[in-house]
């Protein structure tokens, strides 16, 4: 236990931090927070932090494992990520709604924790990094990311208020093409090792 919090670096904390962030986007996700807000009422935050946090820092221990135990190798699970995403940017564009569950529960785990924060995308960044940087560095990156949903979140109502439906609508369509472009290079730089392996 002293062996693993002594490989504590504040540098590789910072990196992975910024990485997680990046990859995880809370704030670029506030358009679709909105709009599973207004369809179903309430975003359970805590319970969506939690269960978020908890299945990425679970991922990064046993994540290859589980895949490989249940035959899914990383880039499959990615390229399948990539098209969840792929929906999700199309009804962000175009104003459609593909998904369509009443269920209010399924405002916390499925799909804000799942596959929104704790997504394909940043499930194997957490598997990328951790063969660059410590565990434990990366459990405190993954945190302190979840701290920062969790106010996101929590907060969700205010800030859809604060910005105004206007600009609601225009981060909508940006963050959709955004998403759309993640999407696509998801499924480029993972779809090329799958034809390799098959061949």
């Amino acid at each position: 236990m002293t062996d693993f919090f002594a490989k504590v670096s504040i540098k590789e904390i910072g990196t992975c931090f910024a990485v997680l962030f990046a990859v995880i986007d809370i704030l670029g996700s506030l358009p679709i927070l909105v709009s599973i807000r207004s369809r179903v009422g309430f975003i359970e935050s805590e319970k969506a932090t939690l269960v978020a946090g908890l299945i990425m820092i679970s991922f990064l221990f046993f994540g290859t494992k589980i895949l490989t135990f249940i035959g899914i190798d990383v880039e499959s699970f990615a390229v399948a990520g990539a098209f969840v995403i792929f929906v999700i940017a199309l009804e962000l564009i175009l104003g459609i709604q593909i998904h369509r569950d009443t269920s209010p529960e399924s405002a916390s785990i499925v799909p804000i924790a799942f596959p929104l924060i704790a997504g394909a995308g940043s499930l194997t960044t957490v598997l990328t990094l951790r063969a660059e940087f410590g565990d434990v560095n990366i459990i405190i990156a993954i945190i302190l990311n979840m701290i920062i949903v969790y106010l996101v979140l929590r907060n969700a109502g205010r800030l859809e208020k604060l910005l105004g439906p206007g600009i609601m609508s225009v981060l909508k369509k940006v963050f959709g093409v955004i998403l759309l472009s993640i999407a696509v290079k998801l499924f480029v730089s993972n779809i090329g090792a799958l034809f390799v392996q098959s061949f």
